[in-house]
């Protein structure tokens, strides 16, 4: 349930800030600001919703998942396929996430 969780996290937060970079950089309408702050409100339920007595160690391990996920947004939305270097920095952040979020606590 977690993953499921910051997977639908990081896509709604990533739509949430598209809709400000387009309006604000790609001169779309003001009313992109609309679903946009939807969807960050729906980011910040979701995120709320993981499983962690901690908050700050749920928003740590989630951003592993945000930066794959705004990579996928990237190439699927903005047609820009990720080099080597993007899935390499991609891989690293995903172990460090599983680290932070699957290490064993004394307490």
């Amino acid at each position: 349930m977690t993953a499921l969780l910051y997977i639908g996290a990081a896509l709604a937060e990533i739509a949430g800030c598209f809709a400000f970079w387009a309006w604000l950089r790609l001169g779309k309408s003001v009313l992109w600001l609309i679903p946009g702050i939807a969807s960050l409100i729906l980011f910040a339920w979701l995120l709320a919703r993981v499983d962690s007595a901690a908050a700050g160690r749920a928003y740590a391990a989630y951003g592993g998942v945000y930066i794959c996920a705004s990579l996928l947004w990237l190439w699927g939305v903005e047609g820009v396929r990720p080099d080597r270097w993007d899935v390499a920095g991609a891989v690293l952040c995903l172990i460090g996430a599983s680290v932070i979020l699957l290490g064993p606590r004394t307490a």
